[in-house]
């Protein structure tokens, strides 16, 4: 999952630092897994899919970095919503 990254500005027009700035809270989907399994070793279907843009917990997921990429791993159930 690759973070969406918000606007720079206030909607007055004051420029936020980068250090004073949380983190977006709304991603969206690069790849998913096959999905979890159940009690009897059948597997659960995932609910989103790549491209899919999502919002999700301020402390959700796993930050990692490939290819000098930050992007985030988490579970299905950290995923609050799927924007339309």
């Amino acid at each position: 999952m690759r973070r969406i990254e918000d606007e720079q500005k206030t909607s007055g027009g004051l420029i936020i630092p980068e250090t004073a700035k949380e983190k977006p809270q709304e991603g969206e989907v690069i790849s998913v897994g096959a999905g979890a399994k159940d009690d009897a070793g059948a597997r659960i279907a995932m609910d989103v899919k790549a491209g899919d843009k999502i919002l999700f917990g301020k402390w959700s997921g796993t930050e990692i970095k490939i290819d000098g990429e930050e992007l985030m791993i988490m579970k299905e159930c950290d995923i609050l919503g799927i924007m339309a």
